[in-house]
């Protein structure tokens, strides 16, 4: 499977998770620190914005990175807004000649591979936090372990630090899919 399915089937998953966690649930707490489940739902929904402008344009505007990146990017309509986001970054990905381009992005310039990459590691990541957060379970369990395969690549050292990647935490390699993915992000579960 190409990168790009591997999102797709990330964006799968996650829909699924999200489709299955309460109104009530939102407000419960994640393994992602100081985040509920709501904030991280926030976090991925404008995420999958700035991905998909990224892809779409090659740059975010300036004025919606801020928004994207820490205001309410959902509403009075949470999973609509996650649906509409998780759409259009899937659709921006697949277009012809995307994964050509160079892609500017708040944190560097880069090909759009990279950008792929660091958002198949994101979403997987946050869609464990939801999950555990609800007391749900992945599934899709060869597409997470692809999914922290390709964030072997993206989260390099200097990427660890805290409130974005804490230090990986043990797991071992039998444990389940989402827990090795959390530990490799750093949740303390």
């Amino acid at each position: 499977m190409n990168n790009v399915e591997l999102l797709q089937n990330v964006l799968a998953e996650t829909r699924r998770i999200v489709d299955n966690t309460s109104e009530a649930q939102l407000a419960q707490s994640s393994p992602c620190e100081g985040w509920a489940v709501r904030d991280v739902l926030n976090h991925i929904t404008g995420g999958a914005t700035l991905f998909a402008i990224s892809a779409e344009e090659g740059s975010v505007p300036d004025d919606l990175v801020g928004q994207l990146m820490g205001g309410d990017n959902l509403g009075d309509d949470p999973y609509g807004a996650w649906k509409r986001a998780a759409d259009r970054a899937e659709t921006a990905f697949t277009q012809p000649g995307v994964m050509d381009k160079m892609l500017t992005l708040p944190f560097g310039t880069m090909p759009a591979e990279a950008a792929l990459n660091i958002a198949v590691f994101d979403v997987a990541t946050h869609a464990c936090d939801i999950a555990h957060g609800t007391g749900q379970k992945i599934e899709d369990t060869e597409t997470f372990e692809a999914a922290l395969e390709v964030g072997k690549g993206v989260v390099t050292p200097d990427f660890r630090m805290p409130g974005v990647f804490d230090a990986e935490q043990p797991a071992s390699g039998g444990a389940p899919i989402q827990e090795r993915l959390l530990k490799f992000g750093g949740r303390r579960i």
